[in-house]
C-alpha cells in the first residue's frame, strides 16, 4: 500500500501516507478525482464499495463473493443515473453471483424488483419484451421500421406539426434505444441504418428543433411538450477532426469528388456543435484548390476568420477592444461565455444608466453577438489569443443620446 500511494505521490504532486490522518485524506482525494474524471480505472480490496459518489463511474468490475446490502451498495455506485446519456451501469462479474443478485434484490425491494432494477438481455432490447405489469415494450428493430415506414428518407420534409412531432418522439426513442445497446457486444453489425442515413435522420432532427426553437421565441401558444434528446445527438458527434479528414480527402482528389462534398454537408448537419459552424467552413472548403497542409492552412484560416469577426463586433458596439478580448480569452478557456458577475460590463462602451433601458437592450444585444461567435469559433482550433489589429481606433460617437463620457469607467481614452 505504501508503494501504491508513493505513485500516487508522484502522479498528482500529493504528501500523503499509511498514518491515520493522512491515510483518510488520501481516500477523501481519491475519491473527489474519481468524481471529476481525474481517474480511468480504480482497483480496490475492500474500499470504495460503499461511502463514495462518483455519477461518472459507468463500469464496476467485481471478484468477490458480495451479498445483501454489501452487494446492493457496491452495485449502485456504479448505476447512479447521470444523465440521458448514462441512465445505468454496467456490472462484470468474474464469479457466479446470479442467485446472490436476485435474493439482495428480492430482500430490499419485491418479487418483481429485478425487471426495474436488472437491464434485460440484448434480444428484449432488440426484438421487445413485455414489462414486469404487462405492457408491450417495443423494440428497436420495430422502431427503426415505424420510422422507415412513416419518414422514409425519400419523402424531401416531414410535412405538419403534428408528424414533426411524432418524427421527434420517434426518433429520441431511437436514439435512448441506441445508447442502451451500444453496451451490448451484440449489437455492432446490426444497427439497421448506415452511418450515411443515421446522418440523414440526425440532420432533420436537428433542422426540426431550430423551427421548434424559432417557434418558441415567437408565439406563446406553442406547448411545450416537444423533447430534443440533445445529449445522446453529442454521443455520436461529428467532430471538426473528422471534417477536417474529409476535406483533407476532397483536397487530394484535386477538389473533384463531390461524394465527399455530400458526406461532408451531412455530417456537418448532423451535428449540434457543427451547425454553426457551417458557413465557416464551406468557405474555408472553397478557397483549398492551392493550399499545400490542410490543417495548417484551416488554423490560419480559423484565426483570420476569429479576428476579424471580433473585430467587427467590437467597432459596431463600440466595445473596449482590450477588455474584450481578455473576456473571449477567458471564455474559450472555462468552455462558456458568463454573462453574470462584472466582466462583461467591464467591455461595454459609457452608456448612459439614466437612458431609459438603453444599456440593458445594448448589454442583451452585445451578450448574443458574443454567444454567437463563441458558437461559431469555440472548438475548432487557432490559437488562444485574440489579436489586435494595427488600425482603425475605435470611437465613441458622443452624440448619440444614450452615451455620455464616464472617465472613471475608461482605462483609457478611446479614439481621437
Amino acid at each position: 500500500m505504501e508503494e501504491v500511494i508513493k505513485d500516487y505521490n508522484k502522479m498528482f504532486h500529493t504528501n500523503y501516507d499509511t498514518s491515520s490522518d493522512k491515510f483518510q485524506n488520501y481516500y477523501k482525494d481519491v475519491s473527489l478525482r474519481m468524481k471529476n474524471k481525474e481517474l480511468d480505472i480504480l482497483i480496490v480490496v475492500n474500499m470504495f464499495l460503499t461511502g463514495f459518489d462518483a455519477t461518472t463511474m459507468n463500469t464496476l468490475w467485481v471478484d468477490k463473493n458480495l451479498k445483501m446490502h454489501g452487494l446492493i451498495q457496491a452495485f449502485f455506485r456504479t448505476n447512479r443515473i447521470l444523465n440521458s446519456i448514462k441512465t445505468f451501469g454496467n456490472i462484470v462479474c468474474f464469479r457466479n453471483l446470479q442467485k446472490r443478485v436476485d435474493s439482495a434484490i428480492s430482500l430490499f425491494g419485491d418479487k418483481n424488483a429485478g425487471g426495474l432494477v436488472l437491464l434485460q438481455s440484448f434480444k428484449d432490447y432488440y426484438y421487445g419484451y413485455e414489462s414486469v405489469d404487462g405492457k408491450p415494450m417495443p423494440g428497436y428493430v420495430d422502431l427503426m421500421e415505424e420510422l422507415n415506414h412513416k419518414f422514409p428518407l425519400s419523402e424531401p420534409q416531414i410535412v405538419g406539426e403534428q408528424n414533426q412531432k411524432d418524427f421527434i418522439a420517434l426518433f429520441g426513442a431511437i436514439l435512448r434505444m441506441r445508447n442502451l445497446l451500444l453496451s451490448f457486444d451484440e449489437f455492432k453489425g446490426n444497427e439497421l441504418i448506415s452511418e450515411r442515413n443515421l446522418q440523414d435522420y440526425l440532420g432533420r432532427y436537428q433542422d426540426l428543433r431550430d423551427e421548434w426553437k424559432r417557434k418558441r421565441r415567437e408565439s406563446t401558444d406553442i406547448t411545450d411538450d416537444v423533447v430534443f434528446e440533445i445529449e445522446l445527438i453529442r454521443q455520436v458527434e461529428i467532430n471538426i477532426d473528422y471534417i477536417l479528414m474529409l476535406v483533407k480527402k476532397y483536397h487530394d482528389t484535386r477538389c473533384e469528388d463531390e461524394e465527399v462534398l455530400i458526406t461532408i454537408n451531412k455530417a456537418i448537419d448532423a451535428s449540434p456543435e457543427l451547425r454553426s459552424k457551417k458557413q465557416l467552413i464551406e468557405t474555408f472548403i472553397a478557397g483549398i484548390n492551392d493550399v499545400d497542409d490542410v490543417m495548417d492552412e484551416w488554423h490560419e484560416f480559423v484565426v483570420e476568420q476569429r479576428d476579424y469577426d471580433l473585430n467587427v463586433i467590437i467597432t459596431e458596439e463600440k466595445l473596449k477592444p482590450k477588455d474584450t478580448r481578455k473576456f473571449i480569452e477567458n471564455a474559450f478557456r472555462d468552455g462558456e461565455i458568463k454573462t453574470a458577475g462584472t466582466d462583461i460590463d467591464k467591455i461595454m462602451p459609457p452608456i448612459s444608466r439614466f437612458g431609459g433601458g438603453g444599456r440593458a437592450k445594448k448589454k442583451q444585444r452585445v451578450i448574443e453577438k458574443l454567444k454567437t461567435f463563441f458558437e461559431k469559433y469555440f472548438g475548432i482550433g487557432g490559437s488562444s489569443s485574440f489579436n489586435e489589429p494595427e488600425h482603425k481606433a475605435v470611437t465613441y460617437d458622443l452624440s448619440d443620446q444614450e452615451t455620455v463620457l464616464m472617465a472613471a469607467e475608461s482605462e483609457a481614452p478611446y479614439g481621437k
